[in-house]
């Protein structure tokens, strides 16, 4: 799991089309990760709320809490990137060469919405399930 101790690192694209790649599936993947979080949260003890951040860049983080554990935060674009970039882990610098997972680009060029959500799915149940267990 990622907490927020770590901010992740600005992604840095290639090229012009990866940045275009990225505008297409950020806003997507930040929606997607949204109502899941919401979902999870209904089956689940941990209660959560959003916080924004602004610095060192403007962000949201996922506040999970329960009586007796230790608060647990979660950055939103993380996950994110985690979702739209190829083995996306964050390192110790301002910015971060990605690679699009063009996966979640149809023939088109329109999202998967499909493999989108599955992606979404396993990320955000992810969180939930290495958050710590019932005492």
């Amino acid at each position: 799991m990622y907490s927020s101790k770590k901010m992740p690192m600005k992604p840095k694209f290639k090229d012009i089309r990866a940045w275009e790649q990225a505008e297409l599936l950020l806003q997507p993947a930040f929606i997607r990760i949204l109502d899941n979080i919401r979902k999870q949260l209904e089956l689940s003890s941990w209660r959560g709320t959003f916080q924004e951040i602004t610095t060192p860049y403007p962000g949201y983080h996922l506040c999970l809490t329960r009586e007796g554990e230790k608060p647990v935060e979660v950055d939103i674009w993380y996950l994110c990137y985690q979702i739209c970039f190829q083995n996306y882990h964050p390192v110790e610098k301002d910015t971060q060469e990605v690679d699009i997972d063009t996966s979640l680009i149809d023939e088109t060029g329109e999202v998967d919405w499909h493999l989108l959500e599955t992606k979404a799915q396993h990320c955000v149940k992810e969180i939930f399930v290495n958050l710590p267990s019932s005492n």
